[in-house]
């Protein structure tokens, strides 16, 4: 039995649900990196780290390769780094929204005093 497209979308934005994950596809988006640079720039356990990128590749949406001993992960492909400029997009929105609303009750605040 096939899924619902929106139980998969939904599933999708769930294995994005995690600040690591979220992180990595955000240094990923400059592009490969070895895993030591990651967990540099991170400050995660290795495990931790290690973790989360199992689950972003099994999902597909990073790649690694192997050089030597070391493991480079990329993006797997362009869509991710648009995604997460329209959520950046949005979260500016939403948050610009939120100083307009604030601004307001702290003139409110001032006019009943």
């Amino acid at each position: 039995m096939s899924v619902p497209l929106y139980q998969a979308k939904a599933e999708f934005f769930r294995m994005l649900g995690h600040p690591v994950r979220i992180r990595v596809l955000e240094l990923l988006q400059d592009g490969p990196l070895p895993v030591r640079d990651l967990l540099a720039a991170i400050e995660v356990e290795p495990s931790s780290l290690s973790q989360q990128l199992a689950v972003l590749r099994r999902s597909g949406i990073v790649a690694s390769t192997r050089e030597g001993s070391t493991v480079v992960y990329e993006l797997a492909g362009g869509d991710v780094a648009d995604l997460l400029g329209a959520a950046r997009r949005i979260l500016t929105e939403m948050l610009a929204g939120r100083n307009v609303l604030l601004a307001e009750l702290r003139e409110a605040e001032v006019a009943a005093r």
